[in-house]
């Protein structure tokens, strides 16, 4: 039995973010596990299935409805688990309304553009649902750990080839243009929702652990992998002013508990139901008479 309305609200809300005047990473549990404590894995795999199932049907009426799209962000540290959150979370979605959308660092293409640039290519049209793995925010996050990506581009207040960091007015400025193209987004029906995979430093060493220990899984390995952990504060920083100053209600985060797996793709499944059903989807009317559709069907059944 799928959660009901009620149940689902509350799982959603209190990960959900919507005013990030208070908000503070270290609140948040990694490994949380909400009105869902009594959950074990297995448990947690149906009540997947069962949300699933009831987000391919939400989405099919999204597709036929066509008025309007929604725009699905995930980031996360490595090893949080985004690409296996969109591979089971979407596993019964119809391909044909959905795309995926992974951001790498820009190449020069990308950064003789503004920063928003690569992302408008990339937007869901209507009656779709459009997935970021990575996206926008990565210029506020990798950039700003590692600022001599954007360093020879000359921007206001921005890094330079000598050294000079970037300013905090640049990063605020950055924040705030991403938050006004949210919610540009919103007034052109393109829905904007986000999550934030929280895992721990320990949970993500013991990924990276088994990934390593695993063939199969090895090719997912990084040394850079490794080398990141060393910025692990500061990444976190940067999530909480990212989520602080991008968090509203029309483009609302949900900060999802990542340590198990299980339970994250449960939050995010029944975060994109909670939000489908508020918009209530529906089919277009056939715009044919009852003669008309008696007429067909009779044609069809007589047919030689």
């Amino acid at each position: 039995m799928s959660l009901s309305p009620k149940a689902r609200r509350a799982l959603v809300d209190r990960y959900r973010i919507i005013d990030g005047a208070d908000f503070r990473l270290a609140d948040r549990d990694p490994a949380d596990k909400g009105i869902l404590s009594d959950f074990d894995k297995d448990e947690g795999a149906e009540q997947l299935a069962r949300g699933v199932a009831h987000l391919a049907a939400l989405q099919e009426r999204l597709y036929a409805d066509g008025r309007f799209a929604l725009l699905v962000v995930f980031q996360a540290m490595d090893a949080a688990g985004k690409d296996g959150t969109i591979k089971h979370v979407m596993s019964g979605v119809n391909p044909a309304g959905v795309s995926v959308t992974s951001f790498k660092q820009p190449g020069p293409v990308e950064l003789a553009h503004d920063f928003l640039w690569r992302i408008h290519m990339a937007l869901p049209a209507n009656g779709r649902i459009g997935i970021f793995n990575r996206s926008h925010y990565e210029d506020v996050l990798v950039s700003r750990v590692h600022p001599e990506i954007i360093a020879d581009q000359g921007l206001p207040h921005g890094p330079t080839l000598d050294g000079r960091p970037a300013s905090e007015k640049f990063w605020d400025r950055r924040l705030k243009d991403i938050a006004h193209f949210e919610r540009y987004l919103t007034h052109q029906n393109i829905h904007v929702i986000k999550f934030f995979l929280h895992v721990s430093k320990e949970e993500q060493r013991k990924r990276l652990l088994a990934r390593l220990d695993d063939e199969e899984k090895l090719w997912k390995f990084s040394p850079s992998d490794v080398k990141e952990r060393d910025y692990w504060d500061q990444y976190q920083h940067a999530y909480e002013a990212a989520i602080a100053a991008t968090a509203h209600k029309r483009a609302p985060w949900f900060v999802v508990p990542a340590d198990r797996k299980w339970y994250a793709r449960i939050v995010v499944v029944e975060a994109l139901i909670d939000l489908l059903e508020s918009l209530d989807p529906q089919p277009p009317e056939s715009g044919h008479d009852a003669q008309t559709l008696a007429k067909a069907r009779e044609a069809l059944q007589h047919e030689d």
